[in-house]
């Protein structure tokens, strides 16, 4: 069974920084790209930022490039998300999942709540 737990979310003052984990299981996690997502109050899901399964060309937004990085260790089955020089626009929930298109989306996990305060 397919599970992604997110975690490493929080309260954090604007300019300062968080680092997310998701922990994947149930899934080839080394040989699939992955990504990270988010949500904020009254506005749709957006994909953040994505790495390939040999971790080359690293996608970025345009809001959050250069402040966010993403990375993953395979032999731990996690990705990670870097977030500094937060801002309060960043404040969603936090979520990981599969960048090989909607169709290759598997189920969402619960998130984690990043909460920035200017």
């Amino acid at each position: 069974q397919v599970h992604l737990v997110e975690s490493g979310g929080g309260l954090v003052q604007a300019g300062g920084s968080l680092r997310l984990s998701c922990a994947a299981s149930g899934i080839s996690f080394s040989i699939v790209s992955m990504g990270w997502f988010r949500q904020a109050p009254g506005k749709q899901r957006e994909m953040v930022a994505s790495i390939t399964s040999g971790r080359s060309s690293p996608y970025y937004a345009d809001s959050v490039r250069g402040r966010f990085t993403i990375s993953r260790d395979n032999a731990k089955n996690t990705l990670y998300l870097q977030m500094n020089s937060l801002k309060p626009e960043d404040t969603a929930v936090y979520y990981c999942n599969t960048a090989m298109g909607p169709l290759k989306r598997l189920d969402w996990g619960q998130g984690t709540q990043v909460t920035v305060s200017s």
